[in-house]
């Protein structure tokens, strides 16, 4: 049983753009500023901040320091930083409340990917002995994935198609998403290899983008919200950054994530994946045993928008806004980081009752 019960009590997101012309300082000061002005809150009450980003995708040492910047650094803030997706500071915040010393905590994610070249930069993820070296990049992983899954008899291209087409289509509704169009299965499937067996639409746009969420403990979330949406549990776990010890046609750390959850699968309205890759979705939904009954990325997803280091936080509020409309009383966010979903978070989220 959680100690506290902590709710989601404001979010803000921006647009998924191509190439944003400004800092990532400037991206996160517009929504706090939203965030702020819904709330009626001044930043000086606002009791701790985190945020996650990345310094060698932004190129520069020690970024997340002008990022600070963003939140308004005076009066002086309490905040910390992690080197991940903005859910892991998600996740680090939650704990923070738990403690019960404070309220309140801002949590963003925020990253700039159009500067760089993103198949250059990520093999730094990887090992650094025997994968950087050779330039194993995330695309090529993820062809390396998708061909295990056809090899294993656990899809089929057509079936990478349909999660393209489903997500790109759902886009349309989402004001936020980067690419969004009705394209048929059937025309998928004549595009050109890019990756083979994937091509160019079974990998997500570049992006830039970033994501704000101010979550509160209990009583302080009723104050400052009509609706606060809950987060019901949150956990996350990774697996070996060796390939060759992994079978990556199944996630385990998803499994275990789940299972540590008590997570009923039949028990959910709705799912955000962190689905950066087609492929990563049928990984998902097996791992997760979701059915016909989970509406999956009602969003678009990162196929449609994928702002590194915001991509995972930016699953979480998707989910809460539509649980908050009223279109899912129970649902789960979804991140991960790393090559071939290395590591897996998991967020519950449930209505106001």
């Amino acid at each position: 049983m959680l100690a506290e019960e902590i709710g989601i009590v404001a979010y803000a997101q921006t647009p998924c753009y191509r190439s944003y012309p400004d800092t990532e300082p400037s991206m996160l000061m517009g929504l706090v500023n939203q965030i702020l002005e819904e709330t009626g809150l001044d930043r000086h009450q606002i009791d701790f901040t985190i945020a996650g980003s990345s310094d060698y995708l932004s190129g520069s040492p020690f970024c997340f320091i002008a990022n600070v910047d963003g939140f308004g650094a005076w009066p002086p803030v309490y905040e910390s930083h992690v080197e991940m997706d903005g859910a892991w500071a998600l996740f680090e915040a939650f704990v923070r409340l738990q403690m019960g010393d404070i309220d309140l905590a801002m949590v963003a994610g925020s990253g700039k990917s159009s500067p760089g070249t993103p198949r250059e930069i990520f093999p730094l993820q990887t090992d650094p002995y025997v994968h950087a070296p050779i330039g194993l990049d995330p695309v090529s992983v993820a062809g390396l994935q998708a061909s295990a899954l056809l090899q294993a008899g656990k899809a089929s291209e057509r079936d990478f198609a349909e999660v393209v087409s489903r997500s790109r289509r759902d886009a349309l509704s989402n004001p936020f998403a980067q690419v969004a169009k009705d394209v048929s299965v059937e025309d998928l499937l004549k595009e050109p290899y890019y990756a083979s067996p994937l091509r160019k639409h079974d990998l997500p746009p570049i992006s830039d983008g970033a994501s704000v969420m101010l979550i509160a403990r209990g009583k302080r979330a009723r104050e400052l919200c009509e609706k606060p949406v809950w987060i019901r549990g949150i956990d996350h776990r990774i697996e070996s950054h060796h390939l060759g010890l992994r079978d990556l046609t199944d996630s385990p750390s998803v499994r275990i994530a789940a299972r540590h959850l008590g997570l009923d699968p039949g028990s959910l309205d709705m799912a955000e994946l962190c689905v950066r890759y087609s492929p990563e979705e049928i990984v998902l939904r097996q791992a997760l045993e979701l059915g016909d009954n989970t509406r999956i990325n009602p969003s678009g997803g990162p196929l449609c928008g994928h702002p590194v280091m915001a991509t995972g936080l930016t699953r979480v509020i998707e989910l809460a806004r539509r649980i908050r409309a009223g279109e899912a009383g129970r649902g789960l966010g979804h991140a991960t980081s790393g090559p071939a979903l290395q590591q897996n978070l998991l967020c519950i989220l449930e209505g106001d009752s």
